[in-house]
């Protein structure tokens, strides 16, 4: 798999055909990956370590673990990650901006809209039918990521412990670092010579959180200014999922700055939720309001700038993570305590997703056809789209 990346990334014309993949395929991600963030880093898994081969499910798991360790957008990380490892840092441009500016050219359509009629674009149907599509592709990569990671007895108790807890709503953090830190010392203690091997990533990873915060920390009267170090402050120091960035925003934006009111911050949300890509694009939705096309970008570049700063040092950090004893020990931890954070997550979503007969049956039969047939899930998530149409026109 190195030899495959160096290749790309020494060889001019192995270079642009590694650049017009990457901007193929996360353009495409990027239009049509809705769901979330865990079906998001599902489809990546089909499309790069299932079809494609660009790496192994082990690769794949020690990139999901630092994206969890980082701040920032797990999905949107892992499409930088993955553009890193093909095609170094132009390739980590490529496959980020890629996979980010199709769903906020979505999302500025939509705030356009919201602004000129004052009503909100409704998708109940498409997203009745994609929701449990979405659950069948989730519960897809969960399965083959699983076999990966638990790959001891002691894994497997560490897992159902992870799962335990974030069912439990145990912050995100403790779940992830608690499996890493038990597995650590577990290692320690059989080979304390390794102690000598363990990384820095922490302090090399945590650099920027102090300035960001302390920079976004001014002004109240509105300014573009403003609003990209409130979104840089964000991108920099959030953890968890999309959901988390309510709290900011509500805090900051409504009550601090009175900028927004709670309706629109609701509308922003729900815009984030219900179209393709990243659910940081709220984002763009909140600075489309605020200062119009101009506050739109602005605002984007803020909250998804650190997420590509994090990426580029942690990246090459992971194939020295995985010679450490002790280090690699820590990253086996921290995968379980992800595949269970996925794990819970996905199950919270079936319970909105599969609501009824016809929706049980979309997410049975497009898990059967993923599997069996193992058909490109972005043609599902599609087809489901198209069914829940056709059931809300015809109801």
């Amino acid at each position: 798999m190195d030899e495959s990346t160096s290749h790309a990334t020494g060889n001019p014309a192995a270079r642009r055909d590694a650049l017009r993949e990457l901007a193929l395929l996360f353009l495409r991600l990027g239009t049509v990956a809705m769901g979330g963030p865990a079906a998001h880093i599902a489809m990546m898994e089909d499309e790069v370590v299932r079809r494609r081969r660009w790496m192994t499910h082990e690769r794949f798991l020690d990139m999901l673990g630092i994206c969890n360790l980082i701040p920032g957008p797990n999905s949107t990380e892992m499409a930088i990650h993955i553009g890193q490892l093909r095609a170094g840092f132009a390739g980590l441009i490529v496959a980020g901006a890629c996979f980010i500016l199709p769903a906020a050219a979505i999302v500025l359509a939509i705030a356009w809209m919201y602004v000129r009629y004052g009503t909100m674009p409704q998708a109940i149907g498409l997203l009745y039918g994609i929701k449990p599509v979405i659950i069948a592709v989730v519960l897809q990569a969960l399965w083959g990521l699983g076999r990966t990671a638990i790959k001891s007895r002691l894994l497997a108790a560490i897992a159902i412990v992870s799962l335990a807890a974030s069912l439990f709503n145990v912050n995100d953090m403790i779940v992830l670092l608690g499996g890493g830190i038990v597995m650590l010392a577990i290692r320690a203690f059989e080979d304390r010579a390794a102690l000598a091997a363990i990384p820095t990533v922490a302090t090399r990873a945590s650099g920027m959180k102090g300035p960001a915060l302390a920079a976004a920390a001014i002004a109240v009267p509105f300014s573009l200014t403003t609003l990209f170090l409130f979104f840089l402050k964000v991108g920099a120091v959030l953890f968890g999922s999309g959901y988390v960035l309510l709290a900011f925003i509500r805090t900051d934006l409504v009550d601090r700055l009175r900028w927004l009111t709670e309706a629109q911050l609701l509308d922003a949300v729900a815009v984030g939720q219900v179209t393709p890509g990243p659910v940081f694009t709220t984002a763009t939705f909140i600075g489309y309001l605020l200062g119009g096309f101009r506050g739109a970008v602005v605002a984007t570049l803020g909250i998804f700038l650190p997420s590509f700063f994090f990426v580029s040092i942690s990246g090459p950090l992971i194939p020295h993570l995985r010679r450490s004893p002790l280090a690699g020990a820590f990253l086996d931890g921290v995968n379980v305590g992800a595949w269970a954070l996925m794990a819970a997550v996905t199950l919270f979503l079936a319970r909105a997703a599969i609501i009824d007969v016809t929706t049980m049956i979309l997410a049975i039969a497009s898990a059967f056809v993923l599997i069996r047939y193992r058909v490109n899930s972005a043609w599902l998530v599609l087809g489901g789209g198209l069914i829940g149409l056709l059931m809300t026109i015809w109801r």
